[in-house]
């Protein structure tokens, strides 16, 4: 195994466990979208090696880990990574504010799909506290972000393009 896959799959698994992390009740619904960052993160600095294949399995374990309908994450987030793997060479060059707001808009649709299929399930969320992870994961983007490429730097996580 590389290194660029040993440090992708590490900070991808840091993720699912700050994920299923237990929380205070007045906390989970703050919890910020771990897993859908590292991986928007691993999709703009390495898209030959992150793909929609690991955005669905991510998002497969991610509905077991949660016990939600098989596929309602993995459908988000399938369409998050394939916008960022289409983007990516813009989103590299763009600002970390640019990017917050392209992560913002991507999670929100992420969400709204996840609402659409609770809605249907009937168990449409009773306050818009239900869009919180998608605030706090924006607000945390700038700190993902530095801190996954300061790791890939460090470890030699690099690809030929460079930014």
């Amino acid at each position: 195994m590389n290194k660029t896959l040993r440090t992708g799959s590490l900070t991808v698994i840091a993720a699912f466990m700050l994920s299923i992390m237990p929380l205070p009740d007045w906390a989970t619904m703050f919890r910020p979208e771990w897993v859908t960052l590292v991986l928007i993160y691993w999709a703009m600095a390495l898209p030959t090696r992150i793909g929609v294949t690991v955005a669905w399995t991510a998002g497969l374990l991610l509905d077991v880990s949660y016990g939600t309908l098989m596929g309602q994450h993995a459908i988000g987030m399938v369409l998050v990574i394939y916008v960022i793997h289409i983007q990516h060479k813009r989103l590299r060059v763009a600002s970390l504010l640019q990017q917050a707001i392209v992560i913002f808009f991507l999670l929100l649709l992420k969400q709204l799909l996840s609402l659409w299929v609770d809605g249907m399930l009937g168990h449409a969320p009773n306050s818009w506290l239900y869009f919180m992870p998608t605030i706090t994961s924006t607000l945390l983007w700038p700190w993902v972000y530095l801190i996954l490429r300061d790791i890939r730097r460090k470890f030699g996580a690099s690809t030929h393009y460079q930014y």
